[in-house]
């Protein structure tokens, strides 16, 4: 469930609603978005949520040539 504050850009994740989707990456093994909340589940088993990821930053991770560069680069330590 995603609640928006009031005037703000910003939102509060309750539980994480997302459907994790297999992707084609050698470092990352699935990927879901709930509009606000990035989770990242890698082949080595971790699952990383990463809450407040914009729409057009997902869309560029799911187009990266590079998931995993991608990650280090700009969604890891970040969000």
């Amino acid at each position: 469930m995603i609640k928006w504050w009031h005037g703000f850009n910003t939102c509060q994740i309750n539980t994480m609603n997302a459907t994790l989707i297999l992707v084609d990456s050698t470092a990352i093994r699935a990927v879901g978005y709930d509009g606000c909340t990035l989770t990242v589940e890698f082949h080595a088993g971790r699952i990383y949520d990463h809450p407040g990821v914009p729409y057009s930053v997902y869309r560029e991770f799911m187009n990266a040539s590079s998931m995993g560069r991608y990650y280090n680069r700009c969604i890891r330590g970040k969000y």
